[in-house]
């Protein structure tokens, strides 16, 4: 996640430094909701509201739309939570405040969690919210590159050897048994966007709501390719926290879905607004230009949330699958996938 948020702020989007209902006790829809709440939101409010702090990494971004609508449209206070929404500090790892006890929740990757678990820390995932992984392949529109296999000898850029786009890169090279002299792999950064625009690297491995606009922006079209065929055996964004804080609040997480569908089905049906609710936090969206670029990152972002229902469904299937990779390749220690992640929807694949 640290990458997306660093790749829109060099979008020049001018921020600020990686799926429908009511929710519990709400006494209707409000504009733009389902009408046809799901699995995940029929629960009651709460008799007591319970105080929780959700760690959304490191700046204030577009990207978070659903958590500004749930707190400015008072969803989670209907949920009966008082949810406090925290950003990272730059320098501060990405589990940190997890583990500290200063977040109850953080806004991360699931294979992020799975490292996470294999370096000791007990975090477990409880909602995986893009149901589709946010990394890809992006190369210029009119580039000679047609499938993956035709990188082989040619430039591909990503911020460094960490994070989403890394893993990502590493489940490329596997399937294709390919070594970084068979590719020539540069690590650049934050500056994905520019690096492809100006030709330095003839392909970017970035997030498909954030860069595939960035990139656009600047001038240069762009197409998206397949990485693999059926996907990447990564688990994408989702919400996690430590075992016993989810043994804890397993209820309170469940009314935190529900808030947060009631606020994807806003967002996805009131853009501007979203755009405007969002400046709030981030003031460069004021200006027309900036809200204008948002509104795309938002489209692409609300995307992400659309595939299997309810909210924060679980692949049991994809998560062996990281599991297994991600062991193999990456993983300091062996996780197990039971161990990392749990459904509170009920409706967990198979």
């Amino acid at each position: 996640m640290k990458r997306l948020i660093a790749t829109l702020a060099t979008a020049a989007l001018g921020l600020a430094g990686c799926a429908g209902g009511g929710a519990g006790g709400g006494s209707g829809n409000k504009a733009g909701e389902s009408s046809s709440p799901s699995a995940a939101v029929q629960q009651p409010t709460a008799s007591a509201t319970a105080s929780l702090t959700v760690g959304l990494t490191y700046v204030p971004d577009i990207q978070f739309a659903p958590f500004y609508v749930a707190e400015d449209q008072g969803y989670f206070r209907e949920a009966g939570l008082d949810i406090t929404l925290r950003h990272h500090g730059a320098q501060e790892s990405l589990l940190g405040a997890l583990s500290s006890g200063s977040e109850d929740v953080v806004f991360a990757g699931g294979d992020e969690m799975m490292e996470g678990r294999s370096n000791g820390i007990d975090v477990v995932n409880w909602a995986t919210m893009y149901q589709a992984y946010p990394v890809t392949l992006i190369v210029p529109a009119d580039s000679p590159i047609q499938n993956a296999a035709d990188l082989a000898g040619r430039r591909i850029g990503l911020p460094g050897p960490y994070g989403e786009n890394y893993y990502a890169l590493q489940a490329l090279m596997a399937a294709h048994n390919w070594t970084e002299s068979d590719i020539s792999v540069n690590y650049i950064g934050y500056t994905q966007a520019a690096a492809l625009a100006s030709g330095e690297v003839d392909a970017i491995i970035g997030f498909r709501n954030s860069d595939v606009p960035s990139v656009e922006r600047q001038g240069v079209p762009v197409r998206t390719i397949e990485m693999l065929p059926g996907g990447l055996p990564l688990v994408g964004v989702g919400l996690g926290s430590l075992r016993p804080t989810v043994d804890a609040h397993r209820d309170d997480f469940t009314r935190m879905l529900g808030a947060l569908d009631r606020a994807v089905n806003f967002a996805r049906s009131n853009p501007k607004e979203t755009v405007e609710i969002t400046a709030k936090h981030v003031p460069a969206l004021r200006e027309a230009d900036n809200a204008t670029a948002a509104e795309k990152v938002l489209a692409n972002t609300i995307e992400l949330y659309a595939g299997r229902t309810p909210l924060g469904v679980q692949d049991a299937r994809r998560w062996e699958a990281m599991a297994t990779f991600m062991s193999e390749k990456l993983l300091r220690e062996p996780v197990a996938a039971a161990d990392a992640f749990v459904d509170l929807t009920g409706n967990s694949a198979h």
